[in-house]
């Protein structure tokens, strides 16, 4: 059984860092795709960026620059580096895990599917529970 565990969301001050943990449980980082969304109170839920089962990470042009991912396959872990954090950020925070892996649009060089298809939700076969980013002073 899959299952995703965030950790790390906390009251964080404008242009404060932060960095969340996606546990990954029941598959290894190599076989599932890990994406990172956030969902902020009355609004649609948003996708960050996302990380292949190569490594390979795209990202919503909305935090790019800010936003990083990375993952530590020894720790079944992916993990989302926050800088410079505005108060529009907070959110809760999800990551997720989906079966169809996105190297299979980057081997075919069609960078624009894979890009799209990495933020959006449907795509995605688990999800975690959340946790929740305040941005405040």
């Amino acid at each position: 059984q899959l299952m995703l565990v965030e950790s790390g969301g906390e009251l964080v001050q404008p242009g404060g860092t932060l960095r969340l943990s996606c546990v990954v449980s029941g598959v290894t980082l190599d076989s599932y795709d890990i994406a990172w969304f956030r969902q902020a109170p009355e609004k649609e839920r948003e996708g960050i960026g996302c990380i292949s089962t190569s490594g390979s990470t795209r990202y919503a042009d909305s935090t790019k620059g800010r936003f990083t991912i990375s993952g530590d396959n020894a720790k079944n872990t992916v993990f989302l580096q926050m800088s410079n954090l505005m108060p529009e950020d907070t959110a809760v925070y999800f990551c997720a895990a989906a079966r169809e892996r996105l190297d299979g649009y980057l081997n075919r060089g069609w960078e624009v599917t894979a890009s799209v298809m990495c933020t959006t939700p449907g795509k995605y076969d688990f999800w975690g529970q959340g946790t929740q980013v305040t941005v405040s002073s």
